[in-house]
């Protein structure tokens, strides 16, 4: 035993004792003792005080020394759904937005399959090499079930990823029209704010319905794929009638000779439309991903209808118009979104909803009474 007045064995560590069954004066031979045990735990240490989240002016001071993780931060606030969020988004657009618009917002679509986050992949790493700063803005489409969204756009952009000077953003679509998302602008200004020069937005790609980007950008640019066993459809209207430059990828081994056939036919097609900006005609490019070929004509291009659209002073009447736009969107969704949490719209369509089921009511009678019930809040 140890304690006061009891010596220590020698054949045992510091403070140990031989069990209470252990042979007297059992010796070196006998292994067995007791450890001393702990004779006060330690105080556990409180917990961290839960991180703040940065306000809009720790964010715009962020996003203008060209820190990307509050880039980033910013980028989901502003597209929170969250009402709480609302206000604070809003103060932060309006301290950077003086800071905005020194880019060149290029709009890019095409229809599945055509390789555009492959060539957004190429080009943007030949932007960045010549000394420019390039944000992609990816758009994925959400989908109608879940309204989930894969965001692999960043995945398969594996090379331009890897420079400091590019900054990629996934962004779900959330079943906003139009190819793009419904803060699409205000993540423009707020890249813009961050000093990238070229900001790109690489729509949903579905074909035919991706108008909306073109009221947001500058350029918009339509990739197209030659040898797809339907020519017709590059030629379309409605899409190519707002394109200012259309690019056929792939253009290399056995598909350049059908990429400068489409190149043709299409060359052929935009001059029989009307011109979406006065006095320009957009060419008509082939280029490859994989060989570079084209890649650096299509920036030529880009640079020869900026300096027509500023000579004509169509550059800044569409930035004014951009704006003017931006309003009407979210005066839309603000209306609308104090339509859909309205209680007297909900009580009136429970009201008129078996009415409107069995045939009693039309349709615009219906939406009469829905609507009479609804008042703006505030």
């Amino acid at each position: 035993m140890t304690g006061p007045g009891v010596d220590q064995d020698p054949s045992l560590p510091a403070g140990a004792t031989r069990p209470e069954w252990a042979p007297e004066r059992a010796g070196t031979e006998f292994a067995s003792f007791v450890s001393p045990g702990v004779v006060q735990l330690p105080v556990a240490a409180p917990p961290p005080a839960p991180v703040q989240a940065p306000g809009p002016e720790q964010l715009a001071e962020g996003i203008l020394a060209g820190n990307r993780s509050m880039l980033a931060r910013a980028i989901t606030l502003v597209e929170s759904n969250a009402p709480r969020h609302r206000a604070q988004a809003d103060d932060l657009v309006r301290r950077i937005l003086p800071h905005a618009g020194k880019s060149i917002r290029i709009g890019i679509s095409g229809p599945p399959g055509v390789g555009k986050s492959t060539f957004i992949d190429a080009w943007g790493v030949r932007l960045v090499e010549q000394g420019r700063k390039v944000a992609v803005l990816a758009i994925d489409p959400s989908s109608s079930i879940n309204r989930g969204s894969i965001l692999g756009d960043k995945t398969r952009m594996e090379n331009l990823v890897r420079y400091p000077e590019a900054f990629i953003r996934p962004s779900p679509s959330g079943g906003a029209l139009g190819g793009v998302a419904r803060k699409t602008r205000e993540t423009i200004l707020l890249v813009e704010a961050a000093g990238f020069d070229v900001v790109v937005v690489e729509t949903v790609g579905v074909g035919q319905s991706e108008t909306t980007v073109r009221s947001m950008t500058d350029l918009f640019l339509l990739l197209q794929l030659a040898g797809s066993g339907d020519d017709l459809q590059g030629i379309k209207k409605g899409i190519m009638e707002i394109a200012d430059l259309i690019a056929i990828t792939k253009a290399d081994g056995d598909n350049r000779q059908r990429a400068g056939l489409a190149r043709a036919t299409l060359h052929s097609a935009v001059l029989g439309l009307q011109a979406f900006t006065p006095g320009w005609k957009p060419p008509v490019v082939t280029c490859s991903s994989v060989t570079g070929d084209g890649l650096d004509d299509i920036w030529q291009e880009i640079q020869n209808f900026r300096g027509h659209c500023e000579t004509k002073g169509v550059f800044q009447s569409r930035r004014d118009g951009q704006i003017q736009d931006w309003v009407w969107d979210l005066a839309h969704e603000t209306i609308l979104g104090a339509f859909d949490r309205s209680d007297e719209v909900a009580e009136a369509w429970k009201q008129v909803r078996d009415g409107l089921n069995g045939g009693a009511m039309s349709a615009p009678e219906a939406l009469a009474r829905v609507v009479s019930a609804f008042r703006f809040p505030g």
